[in-house]
């Protein structure tokens, strides 16, 4: 990895690809230079979909065995370069280390789920009548396209490559343009271990350049995209416009609803994780705070005491908080901030103090609260993806399960009680892809379905239910 330090390039047909131009890949902790990056284009994507359209016609006709085994082998390299991968989650992110390893444990994760699960998927027969034989087969598509998000780098690429290549298929990747570096190293990993020169691609270069152009590429078969809802709903025309199949992972302002019989001491380090977790950049953060007004004040005081306690500091370090992403997104975060109307800051709400001197310049935001934030506000509606919580009082169960459905998005909510009707009840009536009880997220949960309500998206990644996303049936109808 040693010559992807100083110029990250693309991957395409497992060689490096360099690009005429390229950019600067910024430590958001630090603001420093960690190297050039390809500025790749519409010229590298076409030669990328090339590519794994050739490297596609052989595996196609891989078995399910053969993919397993390299899929495998796959979480195993992952494995062996943890150390090196973690690292450069950390710089690229600003998160802290800790958190890095994580990702790429839950990344060999995918790999090793999909290798050992794929050899169980297949069609089914069909009892249509005795001179009949009908049965359905499960097919790639062909060549997949991934447009993923700076938050979660290795993670969001390793499930949709582990499971477009499990389905058969070949795939191109645009990553962030902020984290580019980990996903070119996953790309060699998987050249490595034995799949076809060309089966995962990577180019780097600018969403609104290379992600555009793979997006609009008539090569590609079905795209996969994570990050906003309005960048989503571009993908979504794009691929609309040429009729190919679209997982979309969007935005969310999820909600943790606390009930006046929730064990309170037990909830608190959830409800803290949950958005201070990448420094709140996450699309499932726990982003609202709705408390039974029983209890409301002593939720928000304990849930401000357990803030006053984060550390904070560069990601290599391994602080509890590390920096957002870049200077761009603190100063969109403080924009929030500064449009609170009547609502309270809690604790938090700037950048924080006492920081070393060569983190002076980094994009911190302190943990924050803001209290008595009205329903309808921007704060209250709106993805701030920073370790923001806004916080609510709610008066009966009705009113609570307003609240949480109340905003364009339903990602991930969670129901803090100890009554067993209420979680199930309530469970059925919010409006979320997933809803924990007395729990929060569940450590990168390879093997749940994920995905959104409403503006948050649609299809599902993660779990057996994403095999079916990456292929397509085939009836097949034979008489006898």
């Amino acid at each position: 990895m040693s010559a992807q330090i100083t110029q990250t390039t693309s991957f395409i047909g497992g060689r490096h690809v360099p690009s005429l131009t390229t950019y600067a890949n910024i430590d958001p902790a630090t603001g420093d230079h960690l190297g050039d990056v390809s500025r790749g284009g519409a010229e590298e994507i076409d030669r990328a979909v090339t590519a794994a359209a050739k490297a596609q016609r052989e595996w196609r006709r891989s078995s399910p065995e053969q993919r397993s085994r390299l899929l495998v082998a796959t979480a195993a390299a992952i494995g062996a370069h943890r150390d090196e991968l973690a690292r450069i989650e950390s710089e690229d992110t600003g998160k802290p280390l800790s958190q890095a390893y994580a990702d790429v444990d839950v990344c060999a994760r995918y790999f090793e789920f999909y290798g050992h699960t794929i050899e169980a998927y297949h069609g089914q027969a069909i009892p249509l009548s005795d001179d009949m034989h009908a049965y359905t087969r499960r097919e790639p598509y062909g060549v997949t396209g991934h447009i993923v998000a700076w938050n979660y780098p290795l993670q969001l690429i390793g499930r949709a490559a582990a499971t477009s290549l499990a389905t058969g298929n070949c795939a191109v990747a645009k990553p962030a343009d902020e984290t580019p570096r980990s996903t070119v190293r996953l790309a060699e990993l998987i050249h490595s271990v034995g799949f076809p020169a060309g089966a995962f691609n990577v180019v780097t270069g600018l969403g609104a350049e290379a992600g555009a152009a793979l997006a609009q590429h008539p090569g590609i078969a079905h795209l996969g995209f994570v990050g906003s809802t309005q960048v989503g709903s571009q993908i979504a025309h794009a691929a609309a416009d040429r009729v190919v199949p679209t997982v979309l992972e969007l935005g969310g302002k999820s909600a943790n609803l606390v009930f006046a019989d929730a064990d309170v001491d037990q909830a608190i380090p959830s409800l803290v994780r949950s958005i201070i977790q990448n420094a709140g950049q996450t699309c499932s953060a726990g982003s609202r705070l709705l408390v039974h007004q029983d209890i409301h004040a002593e939720v928000i005081e304990k849930t401000a005491a357990a803030m006053a306690e984060v550390t904070i500091g560069h990601g290599l370090d391994d602080p509890m908080l590390g920096p957002l992403i870049s200077t761009r997104q603190q100063e969109r975060v403080e924009g929030f901030l500064s449009d609170i109307g009547a609502a309270r800051i809690v604790t938090g709400g700037s950048r924080p103090t006492g920081l070393a001197a060569d983190l002076e310049g980094g994009a911190f935001i302190a943990p924050t609260i803001v209290d008595n934030v009205a329903p309808g506000s921007t704060i209250a509606q709106q993805e701030v993806f920073g370790p923001v919580v806004v916080a609510m009082t709610f008066a009966d169960d009705d009113e609570a399960v307003a609240l949480a459905n109340g905003t364009d998005y339903g990602l991930v909510s969670a129901l803090w009680t100890q009554s067993l009707s209420r979680a199930h009840r309530l469970a059925a009536e919010v409006e979320a892809g997933q809803v924990f009880v007395n729990t929060y997220g569940a450590g990168g949960g390879v093997e749940l379905p994920f995905g959104g309500f409403k503006k948050s998206g649609y299809g599902r990644e993660k779990s057996m239910e994403a095999l079916d996303e990456y292929t397509q049936t085939k009836t097949v109808v034979i008489k006898l």
